[in-house]
Parts: structure tokens; C-alpha cells; sequence
């Protein structure tokens, strides 16, 4: 294997532990928005109940006006009927008078309508005020989890810079940029290792003569693949332990002829 390759193979798997990291950790925001996103559902609930709410509240005040203003008709209008000379300007005064007790009537009814509605109002109003502070305890909670775990991530992702850094500081410099030119169009793996006789990267089978070579054990070229261009390394299966010797196996030698 080429000197190099080894510390090289560590620095990849590490970048590819990084880009994972950096992956997950990039998802932070969008699952912070998420949780947002569920107490302000639940806040647009309340307001829109509140707004409800105080609608009703401002039309139940527009009709006890009314309610008041067609009595005070009333009152005018019984005050005027000693003043009335004919039958038939007394039958009009009590049509005025029917007429607005009639509005009197609907307006009370509508109030009481609205004050219904307002008891119903002032439950969802309540009910509304007790989603949203469980909904904004809960994002609260959920949101301090999750900043722990961006701490612990960022924390390992530290750790691993360094590291990496470190390993990458015994790869010979061409070695390196060998790496950093192949590595981003190949998803991060510019190294990949001989399965049988393909690529494990692009899973081509390879032609003899290059199998032949990263297999001879003293060799220290770059190998690459004909197909992907990845650098390509072979590690050698262990050798296999002797079989004990069995008791009582050894053959008793042959008797001279006679």
C-alpha cells in the first residue's frame, strides 16, 4: 500500500463523519421552526378567538344602545298621546309605539343571543390560553433539548476537525490534494478498497493486470480505478492460524521388508 494511504483512509472516514454532522446539524433550524410553528398554531387560535370575542362583545353594546333608543321613542311617543285630538292620529301614535316595542323585542332577543355567545367566547378564550401555555411549555422544553443536542454535536464535530486535522497532517501533500480533487465527485469516498476484483466504489469489475497489482505486497504506486477514478487499496485476508496436531495421529512407520 502506498505510504500514505493508510492515514489518508482515516481522514476520509472522518470527513464522511463530518459531513453527516454537518448534515444533522443543518436540520437544527427547520426542527426549531417546526416547534415554533405549534405554539404559534395554537396562539392564532386564541387571537382568533379573542378577535371573536370581542366582536360579539362590541355588537351585544350596539344593540343594548338600540335597545335603549327604541325605548326612548317609546317614551315620547306615550308622552305625546294626551296631546293627540283624533282617533286617527292616535291609532298612528300606537302603531309607532307597537312598532318600536317590536324593535325593542328583537334587539333584547339579539342581546341575549350575544351574551350567550359570550359565555361560549369566554370558554374558548380560556380554553385557548391554557393550549397556548402548554403548547409554549412544551416548544420550550423541546427547544432546550435541542439545543443540547446541537451543543453535543458541535462539540463532536470539534473533536473530529481535530482530529481529522491531525491525521491529514501525515498524508503526503500530493496524496492530499489527490483526495480534495476526487473526493467531492465521488460523495466524499475517493479511496475505496478491492472487493474480490471490482471496485467497491463503482462496483466495476477490474482488468487482471490492475487486480495483480494491488495485490503484490511490496507495492506502493497509486492504483486507480480505470472506471471511477477512485485511488483503490487491497487489504490482505490474514493468514490462516495452523491445525493443531491431533493426539495420536502420527503414522507408525513401515517394517523392513524380510
Amino acid at each position: 500500500m502506498h505510504p500514505g494511504l493508510k492515514e489518508l483512509l482515516q481522514v476520509q472516514t472522518l470527513d464522511l463523519k463530518l459531513a453527516e454532522l454537518a448534515a444533522e446539524l443543518a436540520r437544527f433550524p427547520r426542527r426549531i421552526a417546526e416547534i415554533d410553528a405549534q405554539a404559534e398554531a395554537a396562539r392564532a387560535v386564541l387571537a382568533k378567538t379573542r378577535e371573536a370575542q370581542s366582536a360579539s362583545l362590541k355588537d351585544r353594546k350596539k344593540l343594548e344602545l338600540d335597545v335603549e333608543s327604541w325605548k326612548e321613542k317609546v317614551r315620547k311617543f306615550k308622552d305625546q298621546t294626551a296631546q293627540i285630538k283624533t282617533n286617527e292620529a292616535y291609532r298612528a301614535l300606537v302603531h309607532e309605539i307597537e312598532t318600536a316595542e317590536n324593535e325593542i323585542r328583537k334587539a333584547e332577543d339579539a342581546v341575549l343571543d350575544h351574551m350567550v355567545a359570550g359565555e361560549e367566547h369566554d370558554r374558548q378564550v380560556k380554553a385557548g390560553e391554557k393550549a397556548l401555555a402548554e403548547a409554549e411549555a412544551a416548544a420550550k422544553s423541546a427547544k432546550q433539548a435541542i439545543e443540547a443536542e446541537r451543543a453535543a454535536l458541535t462539540a463532536q464535530q470539534s473533536a473530529l476537525r481535530a482530529e481529522r486535522d491531525r491525521e491529514a497532517s501525515a498524508v503526503p501533500s500530493p496524496l492530499l490534494e489527490r483526495y480534495r480533487l476526487y473526493a467531492p465527485r465521488h460523495h466524499g469516498i475517493a479511496v475505496a478498497q478491492l472487493d474480490g476484483e471490482t471496485c467497491s466504489g463503482c462496483r466495476v469489475h477490474l482488468r487482471p493486470h490492475i487486480v495483480q497489482r494491488l495485490k503484490r505486497a511490496e507495492t506502493e504506486e497509486i492504483v486507480e480505478c480505470e472506471s471511477c477514478g477512485r485511488m483503490l487499496y487491497f487489504d490482505a485476508p490474514p493468514a490462516a492460524a495452523p491445525a493443531p496436531a491431533v493426539a495420536g495421529s502420527t503414522a507408525a512407520p513401515e517394517s523392513a521388508p524380510q
